[in-house]
């Protein structure tokens, strides 16, 4: 199991003292919220990548429909570049609620779900540091003739995470293609809450998923995802273990109770001194 701390809200600068902080204190991975119109999720991570040597960086999450795929590709292999190979990409649809609809209109699920998929095609082909050849749907590219750029540092890949709405196959069977899953409790009578035993069902799906296509489970992330106290001690590490022994690879300590930057700076100073809530 590793852990993760996730950055609600906070500049830049914020992020990369927090992700110093975060690597002094044994924490695995940092993480930052991306908004449409906001504070640049990527430059803070570069901030964060300049100032640290062994902890992960990545979006929680990125909306892949909602973004440029050229874009999110460059950004991508700029921040790994940086890091010397310690990004993740975390993607979904994007929230349907109108925070992420200030500019143009919402196309609905169906158009978002083939904009991820396309899009994804087109980020990890433009990460071969190669010119690429694309006719999509929705985007397509030509073959660049110069200034084709570097590859990231990571191979074969950056790690992609992706959401997976349990137990809808469609959503699902996306989740299996990639490096992990970001688990979302999506029953037909409407969301619900995720619980180590919903979670465990659905890594349970995706094994067989990916043993029927040839591929195993390891490498492969399971994301959890909450909030621990750390004054509770134990406690705090018994919540952890019954998501980790239900599968997930990966917690990710993530209070979005406030999103008032001096706040949240105070609790999160507070909470990454802590430590992660190890089993």
């Amino acid at each position: 199991m590793r852990f993760g701390w996730v950055l609600p809200y906070g500049d830049a600068r914020t992020a990369a003292d927090l992700a110093v902080l975060a690597e002094r204190h044994g924490w695995d991975g940092f993480f930052v919220w991306e908004p449409v119109w906001g504070i640049d999720a990527w430059v803070a991570l570069a901030a964060a990548a300049v100032r640290t040597e062994r902890i992960r960086l990545g979006t929680m999450l990125t909306p892949l429909p909602r973004r440029m795929p050229w874009d999110v590709a460059s950004q991508v292999a700029t921040v790994d570049n940086l890091s010397g190979g310690r990004t993740i990409l975390s993607v979904g649809l994007g929230a349907p609620d109108d925070r992420w609809w200030l500019f143009e209109d919402d196309p609905g699920r169906r158009v978002r779900a083939e904009r991820l998929d396309e899009g994804l095609d087109l980020v990890t082909r433009l990460w071969s540091g190669e010119p690429v050849n694309f006719q999509g749907t929705h985007y397509r590219a030509r073959p660049a003739e110069r200034l084709v750029p570097p590859p990231p540092v990571q191979r074969p890949r950056v790690p992609i995470w992706v959401v997976g709405a349990w137990p809808r196959p469609r959503s699902m069977r996306r989740a299996a293609r990639w490096d992990g899953w970001l688990p979302y409790h999506l029953p037909r009578e409407g969301e619900a809450e995720l619980t180590p035993e919903v979670l465990r069902e659905g890594v349970e799906w995706l094994r067989e998923r990916r043993a029927a296509a040839g591929l195993t489970m390891d490498g492969y992330d399971v994301v959890a995802e909450g909030t621990t106290d750390p004054a509770h001690g134990d406690g705090a590490a018994a919540v952890v273990r019954r998501w980790a022994d239900a599968g997930a690879t990966w917690w990710l300590e993530a209070d979005w109770s406030s999103m008032e930057p001096a706040a949240v700076r105070a609790a999160a100073e507070a909470r990454l001194r802590a430590g992660p809530p190890r089993p």
